[in-house]
């Protein structure tokens, strides 16, 4: 997940965010959301949906299996 935590810091500072704010957001300690973004810890299911909503990207976008930020599938 080490793409997770370099999207999850991307966004968060492309929205100028502080880690206090997401922590606050999540209901986690500010000293657990650090751990997403060192990468000394994985997020749930639950929580990668909160972010993914928080921020409005899709989930492959938020782990970094795509750059396509939109949440649903295009047309084609």
């Amino acid at each position: 997940m080490n793409s997770f935590r370099v999207r999850l810091k991307q966004l968060r500072e492309e929205h100028n965010f502080t880690q206090q704010d997401l922590a606050e957001h999540l209901l986690i300690s500010i000293r657990q959301y650090r751990r997403y973004e060192k990468g000394d810890y994985e997020p749930n299911i639950e929580t990668l949906i909160k972010l993914a909503n928080y921020f409005n990207v899709s989930l492959d976008y938020l782990l970094g299996r795509s750059e396509d930020k939109s949440r649903y599938p295009r047309d084609y």
